[in-house]
């Protein structure tokens, strides 16, 4: 910079707008900017490599998960009560964990803010992808016109959306009482359905461990038994001198019916 010691206004080098200097700071800046935008690049694709992990183990959790409920719901238990016997809470902290680690790298500080990003269908065809069919898992055949707008949605749906709004609007007209009150009473509902459901497992562990009450006699029903199956303890006791013949036979009976003309 070049200043009048006399007037008092700096006025810039002429040296500053030559060519070969200006070409060189302009090529300087492009180089900076490049190195920039390249960095950031390489930063968002590190990001999303770590989010597809995190999704797709919580992905594969949530499948087993569904298997186990399926299949195994014979043997599922709620917290392990045996060795061996799938559980329902591990799956569940499993799931919270993961769902936690997916949170973390989030919000980490070096995680691009995502919702910055911008993602522009280029190309849109009626026609089957085979290459969307194997990362999509089967589930995208094409890429039409029908199908952006729900994979690439970035609001819910208007009815939905709809009522989001009027759910919020019932919300604010409950006064802080009036929704303390519903709080406490939701509360002890919920508390006196968790005693009932406690009672009840309670009676009937207790009515499990407790003998059960004999009602017949083992002698008697072995005795039974035999006496059926072998005849043991019957006697062979037999009638004496012909058995009358339980049919009656009256060979004249029908020539001397009085009413037969």
């Amino acid at each position: 910079m070049r200043s009048c010691y006399l007037t008092g206004v700096c006025t810039p080098s002429p040296w500053l707008f030559s060519p070969p200097f200006y070409v060189s700071y302009s090529f300087i800046w492009v180089t900076n900017l490049f190195l920039l935008v390249q960095r950031e690049e390489k930063q968002l694709e590190a990001s999303l490599d770590a989010l597809l992990s995190q999704v797709a183990d919580l992905k594969n959790s949530l499948g087993s998960f569904i298997c186990k409920l399926e299949n195994e719901y014979g043997r599922l238990t709620w917290e392990g009560l045996w060795v061996g016997g799938p559980s329902v809470l591990d799956s569940f902290a499993l799931l919270s964990g993961q769902l936690n680690t997916l949170n973390k790298v989030l919000k980490h500080e070096k995680t691009p803010l995502f919702r910055n990003q911008v993602i522009i269908p280029l190309v849109l065809s009626p026609d089957r992808d085979e290459d969307l069919m194997r990362q999509t898992e089967g589930r995208v055949p094409v890429f039409s016109h029908e199908v952006v707008p729900d994979h690439l949605r970035t609001k819910p749906d208007p009815e939905v959306e709809e009522q989001e709004k009027q759910l919020t609007t019932d919300a604010a007209r409950i006064g802080a009482d009036a929704a303390q009150k519903q709080i406490q009473s939701l509360n002890k509902m919920c508390s006196n359905l968790l005693e009932k459901i406690s009672k009840e497992e309670r009676e009937s562990e207790s009515g499990g461990l407790r003998p059960n009450k004999q009602t017949f006699n083992p002698t008697d029903t072995n005795a039974l038994v035999a006496a059926v199956a072998f005849g043991k303890g019957l006697s062979n006791w037999r009638p004496s001198g012909k058995m009358p013949s339980g049919i009656k036979t009256n060979i004249k009976s029908a020539s001397m019916h009085p009413y037969q003309r």
